[in-house]
C-alpha cells in the first residue's frame, strides 16, 4: 500500500511501479492492499488509481483490482445497460463460469448494483437467447442431481436432438445442453457423433443462427475445453485492424489464476504463435507490460505441449477423425430449367447497343455447372455463336473473369487457373498449392486431361518447367491424382507417426520423409498418423512444419495438414487473406468463390464467421456487378 501510494503522489506517477507490484500479487493480496491503503491513508484505492491513470492501462489495472465476482458483475451490467447490447460479453461469461462463479457473480450484481442480474438480462435479450442465458444463470453445469451415466438416458437424449425439428423444438437443445454436468455432455457429445455422423457443433451452425447459435456454441466448446474456448477467443480479439481491448482485457484478467498456461498452449496449438508475441505485436506501453506480465511467458521458446495441452491436440484429431462433415454447396441446380430459354435471353442480353449485365449475371449465377454446359450448347446449336466469345466481348474486367470462369466446366476452370498460376512473370505458388491439395484424384486427372487439350503440353511439364527442387517434386506427386483412398490403417498409421516425429531436423531427409507420407496418404488415414504424431512426440505436426521448414516446401505440407484437419476452414483463411487489407486477390477470390459454390461453400462460409467474427457476405467488398455476381454465389448473410 505504502508503495502505491508513493507511486502515485506528486507531479505524475510512477506507473511502472504499479503495474509491477500489481500484477506480481493474487486477487486476494490486491483486496488486502486496498483496505491497507484504506487503514494507512485514509483513502480509496482504487479511486486513486482512477485518478492517476488514463486509457486502457488504467482501465486493466482497475479491472485487476476487483474481486472476480464483482468484476464479473461489472462487465455484465455494463454489457446491457446504455446503448446496445453486447452479447458477445454476455456469451463469453455466461457460457464459461461455474456454478460458484456463478453464485457469486449474482451475490455481486445484487450488492454492487441493487437489482436481480436475472432481471437486467430477460429486460434486455429476447427469445431463444434470453431463455439459455436464464437457464444457465440457475444451473451452469454440473449440478449432482444432473449428472446422469446411463448409456440409455444418453441415447435418448441423442435421439432427443436427432429427431428435433429445429425451429419449433431448440427447447430440447436448452434443456439438455443447461441443465446436465460437464462430464455428462462429454459422452453426449461423443455419441452423437457417432450416432449423427456429425459433431453436435455442425448441428448446431446448420440450423441455428445469431446470437443463439453463437451461445450454444460457446457452451458446447466450454463443454469440450474452457483453455480452448478463451484461446479462440483472444485470437479473435486481436487479430485484425485494432484489438476489441474490453475482451482481451476481460479474459486475461479473469484467467490469470485460473488456466492461463492452459490457454497459452491452446492458442500455440491452434494459431502456431505464442499468445505472448501477438499481445507483443498488438498492443503498446504500460497496457502492453501489464497484459505480458499477466501472460506469464512466451511459448515460442519452448518446442513441446504441456501434457493437458497434448491431450487436448491428440483428441481435437480424434474428433476430426470421428466428425463426418455434411458438405453443403451455396448453388444448386435451378428446378425447370430450358437452356434454349436461357440462351435466347444471353443473347438478348448481349445484342444491339450496351450489354443487359444484370439479365447475364441472374441467368449464369443461378445455374449450377452442368446447366450451363447445357446453355452453352443451346447457345451454339440455336445461334451458331459461341457463347464464351460473346461474354469475353460483352464483359470487361473482373466481371469477365468471374463469368467466364462460371461458364467453364470444373476441369476446364482448374486448368486454366492453374495456366495462369504458372505463366508470365512470377508463379503464384499457392494457387498450385490451393488446388492441388485440396481436389480429389478424379478431379486431379480431369484437370490434367483439360490441361493437356487447351494447351497441347501436359500439366506435370509445365509444372516442371517453372519450379525447382523439392517443391517441384512435391506438386509432381499431387499431380498424379494418385493419393490412396480409403479408412485409416491404424497400424501402418503408428509407424508413418513414428518415422515422420524421429526425423532428425538438420537432416536432409525429413521433408523427403514428410513428403513420402503426406503426399500420398489417404485424408482419413492422415488425420489417425498426426493424432499418433501428438502421442510420440508430444509436439503438433503444425507446429514442427513451420518451425523446421520454409518456403513453399512449408506452405506445402501446411496446406495439406489444414485440409485434412478441416478443409472448408482452410478455405476461409484463403478467402480472408485474398481481402484482408489494400487491395483485393481477385484471383484467388474468383478461384475459390467458383470451384467451391457447388461443394461446401455454405461450410466455409460458416467457419469464415466463426473465426473471423464477421460474415463472408459482408467481408466481401468489391464493387458493381462483379460484388453482386460474388453475392449471390455466397449464398446469403450469416
Amino acid at each position: 500500500a505504502e508503495s502505491l501510494y508513493n507511486a502515485m503522489k506528486g507531479i505524475g506517477s510512477d506507473k511502472e511501479a504499479i503495474l509491477d507490484l500489481v500484477t506480481s500479487r493474487s486477487n486476494t493480496q490486491r483486496q488486502e492492499v486496498i483496505a491497507a491503503y484504506k487503514c494507512s491513508f485514509g483513502k480509496d484505492l482504487i479511486e486513486d488509481l482512477k485518478y492517476e491513470l488514463t486509457g486502457k492501462f488504467e482501465r486493466l489495472i482497475v479491472s485487476l483490482m476487483r474481486t472476480s465476482a464483482y468484476h464479473d458483475a461489472k462487465e455484465i451490467h455494463d454489457a446491457v445497460k446504455g446503448v446496445g447490447t453486447n452479447e458477445r460479453c454476455l456469451i463469453e461469461i455466461m457460457a464459461s463460469r461455474n456454478n460458484r462463479q456463478m453464485n457469486e457473480m449474482v451475490a455481486a450484481y445484487k450488492d454492487a448494483y441493487g437489482i436481480d442480474i436475472e432481471e437486467d438480462i430477460t429486460t434486455d435479450t429476447s427469445g431463444h437467447f434470453k431463455k439459455m442465458l436464464v437457464v444457465l444463470l440457475q444451473v451452469n453445469f454440473g449440478c449432482l442431481k444432473h449428472f446422469y451415466t446411463s448409456f440409455s438416458f444418453i441415447h435418448h437424449l441423442i435421439l432427443c436432438i436427432l429427431t428435433s425439428q429445429w425451429g419449433t423444438d431448440e427447447a430440447k437443445f436448452i434443456m439438455i445442453l443447461g441443465n446436465r454436468s460437464v462430464t455428462h455432455l462429454c459422452m453426449v457429445f461423443d455419441a452423437f457423433e457417432k450416432i449423427a455422423e456429425m459433431s453436435i457443433e455442425d448441428s448446431i451452425k446448420h440450423e441455428l443462427s445469431g446470437d443463439f447459435e453463437r451461445l450454444m456454441l460457446a457452451v458446447v466448446q466450454c463443454i469440450r475445453s474452457v483453455p480452448m474456448f478463451f484461446a479462440k477467443r483472444l485470437y479473435k480479439s486481436m487479430k485484425g485492424l485494432g484489438t476489441a481491448d474490453n475482451s482481451l482485457i476481460r479474459i486475461m484478467i479473469s484467467r490469470s489464476e485460473i488456466d492461463m498456461l492452459d490457454i497459452r498452449e491452446c492458442f500455440r496449438l491452434l494459431y502456431e504463435k505464442s499468445l505472448y508475441n501477438m499481445i507483443k505485436d498488438d498492443t503498446s506501453g504500460d497496457y502492453k507490460r501489464t497484459l505480458l506480465n499477466l501472460c506469464g511467458g512466451d511459448d515460442d521458446l519452448a518446442g513441446e505441449f504441456f501434457p493437458e495441452a497434448a491431450q487436448i491436440a491428440y483428441k481435437m484429431w480424434e474428433i476430426s477423425a470421428m466428425t463426418k462433415v455434411q458438405l453443403r454447396p451455396t448453388i444448386r441446380p435451378a428446378p425447370s430449367v430450358d437452356p434454349a430459354a436461357d440462351a435466347q435471353a444471353l443473347r438478348k442480353a448481349m445484342k444491339g447497343f450496351g450489354t443487359d449485365e444484370d439479365a447475364i449475371i441472374d441467368i449464369v449465377a443461378q445455374r449450377s455447372n452442368a446447366q450451363r454446359q447445357e446453355i452453352r450448347q443451346a447457345f451454339k446449336s440455336l445461334l451458331g455463336r459461341d457463347l464464351m466469345k460473346d461474354l469475353k466481348s460483352e464483359l470487361s474486367k473482373n466481371l469477365e473473369r468471374l463469368v467466364i470462369g462460371l461458364m467453364l466446366n470444373p476441369a476446364e476452370f482448374d486448368a486454366k487457373m492453374m495456366r495462369k498460376a504458372i505463366e508470365g512473370a512470377g508463379t503464384d505458388e499457392h494457387a498450385l498449392i490451393e488446388i492441388l491439395v485440396t481436389r480429389s484424384n478424379e478431379e486431379i486427372l480431369a484437370m490434367n486431361a483439360a490441361y493437356k487439350d487447351a494447351y497441347k503440353k501436359s500439366l506435370e511439364e509445365a509444372i516442371h518447367s517453372d519450379t525447382s527442387g523439392l517443391f517441384c517434386r512435391i506438386l509432381v506427386s499431387l499431380v498424379q491424382g494418385a493419393r490412396e483412398e480409403g479408412p485409416a490403417d491404424e497400424e501402418r498409421a503408428i509407424a508413418d507417426a513414428q518415422v515422420t516425429q524421429s526425423c532428425n531436423a538438420d537432416s536432409d531427409d525429413m521433408e523427403m520423409k514428410f513428403m513420402s507420407v503426406l503426399c500420398t496418404r489417404s485424408f482419413p488415414h492422415l488425420r489417425k498418423v498426426f493424432q499418433e504424431f501428438v502421442r510420440y512426440s508430444n509436439k503438433d505436426i503444425e507446429q514442427i512444419i513451420k518451425k523446421e521448414m520454409s518456403g513453399d516446401v512449408k506452405n506445402a505440407f501446411y496446406a495439406i495438414v489444414r485440409s485434412v484437419k478441416n478443409q472448408p476452414s482452410y478455405f476461409a483463411d484463403r478467402l480472408y487473406k485474398a481481402m484482408k487489407g489494400l487491395g483485393t486477390d481477385d484471383r484467388a477470390l474468383i478461384r475459390i468463390m467458383v470451384s467451391r459454390s457447388e461443394v461446401d461453400l455454405f461450410n466455409i462460409r460458416k467457419e469464415f464467421k466463426e473465426t473471423h467474427d464477421v460474415s463472408l457476405h459482408e467481408f466481401i467488398q468489391t464493387s458493381g456487378d462483379y460484388r453482386k455476381t460474388l453475392l449471390m454465389l455466397c449464398g446469403g448473410e450469416d
